[in-house]
């Protein structure tokens, strides 16, 4: 009898594997066989990673581009007198590498908030392998986050890539004043006359939309992402359009929100995602020019 019973019950289970697989439901393999390798963490992300490993990581292969030498995150420390010792506040990660750059370079802390999820999980996979220690990475809105007004604030605010993605970039700016009184910026912006010459680039936008915020009134320019948000290494904005500021409204914007003093290291009409601006900016310095 007890055998009748067992076969009873192995018959059950090879039903029910059937009948998982008429179901489409995919085979459990989330298991690594081979002995621990960095690699494999990074082979959580094929084809997904942009930035490849800093020197004394050889033979590890991610993406392409050395995100962690950022020439122009570089020239924005030497700018702002670096950042040995300081809070630093990183908005959209993306992979991590950045705040490799900002712990290498001195800071004390460096608070890393990402909404993208895969993302947030390539960071901690960066984090791990690099062993940035003093980087702390969070899942979530920043807007959300600077809305909860963040005690004590920041001595510095990286946002690099991270405002053309918004839907309100003006409202991002002023939680960014409240957070820190120094700013490093690179972002893209809206040009009519660019567009007017690179019609690929300006099929991408959908009219244009004013708002005002805190006082500051301004001219969104919608933007759309079109199938982009398809693909798996998709790293835009959550929403299927954000707005872009013309250059004119973003330096406003800075100005409007406290940031007097600002200084442009690259503007790039040409460059081929859109006209790009890195700048760093800093609030109330007496005697400082309003913009140069």
């Amino acid at each position: 009898m007890p055998d009748v019973r067992r076969l009873f019950w192995r018959a059950g289970g090879v039903a029910k594997v059937q009948w998982a697989r008429l179901r489409g439901r995919r085979l459990n393999d989330d298991y690594e066989t081979r002995p621990p390798s960095p690699q494999h963490a990074l082979d959580l992300f094929p084809g997904e990673w942009s930035s490849s490993l800093p020197p004394g990581h050889e033979g590890l292969t991610a993406g392409a581009i050395p995100l962690y030498a950022d020439r122009w995150l570089h020239w924005g420390l030497e700018r702002l007198g670096g950042v040995q010792g300081q809070r630093v506040l990183e908005l959209g990660p993306l992979e991590g590498s950045h705040s490799w750059l900002l712990a290498s370079q001195g800071a004390a802390s460096v608070t890393a908030v990402e909404a993208n999820r895969r993302a947030y999980l390539k960071c901690l996979v960066m984090k791990e392998i690099l062993g940035t220690d003093r980087v702390r990475v969070l899942l979530g809105d920043v807007n959300g986050y600077l809305a909860q007004a963040p005690d004590p604030r920041y001595d510095l605010a990286v946002a690099s890539g991270v405002l053309y993605h918004m839907t309100d970039p003006v409202a991002l700016l002023a939680r960014l004043a409240r957070a820190a009184d120094r700013l490093y910026l690179l972002t893209t912006y809206y040009d009519q006359q660019v567009m007017d010459a690179r019609p690929k680039l300006a099929a991408r936008f959908r009219g244009s939309e004013m708002r005002e915020v805190e006082g500051f009134r301004h001219r969104l320019h919608v933007h759309s992402y079109q199938a982009a948000r398809f693909n798996p290494a998709y790293c835009g904005g959550p929403a299927s359009a954000s707005r872009w500021l013309s250059r004119d409204d973003l330096l406003g914007a800075l100005r409007h929100v406290g940031f007097t003093d600002i200084e442009v290291g690259l503007d790039d009409p040409a460059h081929q995602n859109g006209p790009v601006l890195v700048l760093v900016a800093r609030q109330g310095r007496a005697g400082a020019p309003a913009f140069r």
